[in-house]
């Protein structure tokens, strides 16, 4: 699929500047100092704001993870405590921000204008059914600037994966089904777009081998795919879905990103991101030197 649309090119300019809190070097220090493994780690920092809830709420509101990897975490994570996970998330994402953008970051005044103009575009966005952006909404945010602005951002991005989930839901496709499809290779091999590949897709969700070939039998049961040796491919009406899905998770951001004055926000933000890519921290990156 290709698109021009606004809130795709918001989503593809901010996402790398969100993920850093959940890929960075400081992860194993903050593994260790709060007894977590990764996978736990990742579900405190981005769940902490939904407070102690049961891990069913998590499994639904991350949607295409394994249940039981999401139970054992989320035990992992409460037992830890919900305030230490957070502060120590806030922590490591202080000390990465600074190392990649400069020891000056925290007096920049264009920071603290970027991280005004995120907070006021992530106080306009509609909360209803969308929980976990509703979540990182309802934290108070921090004071230092470049954290401010990380918070806003991921309030925003979370709402448009709470409006990507709403739209998998009404689509039809399930969890595992939903992470199976999107891996699926093109009918069209000129067209290309970030996958993870099956290998990464089912260690970073948890899925086993059975669980995956049953959602690849349902997907082709369904005509939506097919198999093509060891691999799966979707068919025209598997792509038309995949697209549509795109288009409609796109549209419900359309009004907000198509804003005035919102591209020279963006495009302020812009050195700010390439900076976190140039650190080669992220996965698929590679370290560019200054």
């Amino acid at each position: 699929m290709t698109s021009t649309s606004a809130a795709r090119t918001a989503y593809e300019t901010l996402e790398p500047f969100h993920i850093l809190a959940y890929f960075n070097p400081g992860l194993r220090s903050a593994q260790a100092d709060l007894g977590l493994d990764p996978y736990a780690l990742y579900f405190g920092g981005r769940a902490a704001p939904l407070g102690a809830c049961s891990h069913p709420v998590v499994t639904s509101t991350f949607y295409n993870f394994e249940p039981g990897l999401v139970a054992r975490s989320w035990d992992a994570v409460l037992a830890a405590g919900l305030d230490r996970v957070a502060a120590r998330r806030d922590a490591m994402l202080d000390e990465q921000l600074r190392t990649i953008l400069g020891a000056g970051i925290a007096d920049d005044p264009q920071i603290a204008d970027l991280a005004d103009a995120y907070t006021e575009l992530a106080g306009r966005v509609p909360l209803s059914g969308r929980p976990l952006a509703a979540a990182w909404a309802g934290v108070t945010l921090p004071d230092t600037p470049h954290l401010r602005l990380w918070y806003a951002i991921a309030i925003l991005r979370e709402w448009r994966g709470d409006n990507h989930i709403a739209t998998l839901v009404g689509s039809g496709l399930n969890g595992i089904d939903a992470i199976v499809f999107h891996e699926a290779t093109l009918p069209d091999p000129t067209v290309t777009r970030r996958i993870m590949g099956r290998p990464m897709a089912q260690l970073t969700r948890g899925w086993d081998d059975d669980a995956w070939e049953a959602a690849v039998d349902r997907l082709v049961a369904a005509g939506l795919a097919e198999r093509e040796g060891d691999r799966h491919r979707l068919t025209p009406d598997g792509a038309a879905l995949y697209d549509d899905i795109e288009a409609a998770t796109d549209a419900l951001g359309e009004s907000l990103w198509s804003t005035a004055g919102i591209d020279e926000v963006l495009t302020r933000t812009r050195p700010l991101v390439k900076a976190v890519l140039d650190a080669g921290v992220l996965p698929g990156t590679t370290r560019k030197e200054p």
